[in-house]
């Protein structure tokens, strides 16, 4: 799961009145007249709380007549709940079972003498291991602007677009705006 969409899904829901929503919607549909009422809050507020959930994924909506109807998504709520908990488990990748040998054979293989990236790997585990060497020059802790992260990644490969695509699919980088951070490499599915 993309750190992304984790982070969005526990700002949603690290919100009492949102919390107090989603106990109420655990009995049972309501529309948010019902809600603004069993929580004592004025119809805009629950509006407002319930796009943040619709944005999070943990609600969804069906319209009867000219009301709408609030459901609660359990098993996206429970998935995302716990996806917290999977961060960091390098063994489910198949890349943690590569040894540093076949690693440095690996880069020999897709990298020019100069230390250019000649392709990018089709298979996966293969594709991982090339990412993880090519970003272990940047530093810890450091907020990298986008431009200037292009610049980084085209000393090694002109798609710059795609290599970043993918270092925040495997979580080697967080994404915030146009800025970009390394996340600490226990989240990282594999390292050099």
């Amino acid at each position: 799961m993309q750190l992304d969409k984790l982070v969005r899904f526990h700002k949603a829901v690290g919100d009492a009145t949102r919390m107090r929503i989603i106990a109420v919607l655990k009995k049972g549909p309501l529309h948010g007249q019902a809600i603004a009422h069993k929580l004592g809050l004025k119809p805009p507020t629950i509006t407002h709380h319930m796009t943040k959930l619709r944005e999070a994924g943990v609600v969804y909506e069906r319209r009867d007549g000219n009301t709408i109807y609030f459901y609660l998504d359990e098993s996206r709520l429970k998935k995302l709940a716990t996806s917290i908990l999977q961060l960091g488990q390098e063994s489910e990748h198949p890349s943690a079972d590569i040894d540093a040998e076949e690693k440095l054979k690996l880069v020999k293989t897709f990298f020019s003498p100069d230390g250019r990236l000649t392709q990018l790997p089709a298979q996966e585990k293969k594709r991982v291991i090339v990412l993880a060497y090519m970003i272990q020059n940047l530093k810890r802790h450091q907020v990298y602007e986008e431009q200037e992260l292009n610049v980084y990644i085209q000393q090694y490969y002109q798609d710059y677009a795609t290599i970043r695509r993918e270092w925040i699919m495997h979580h080697f980088l967080y994404r915030e705006g146009n800025t970009y951070q390394l996340n600490p490499e226990e989240m990282w599915p594999a390292s050099f």
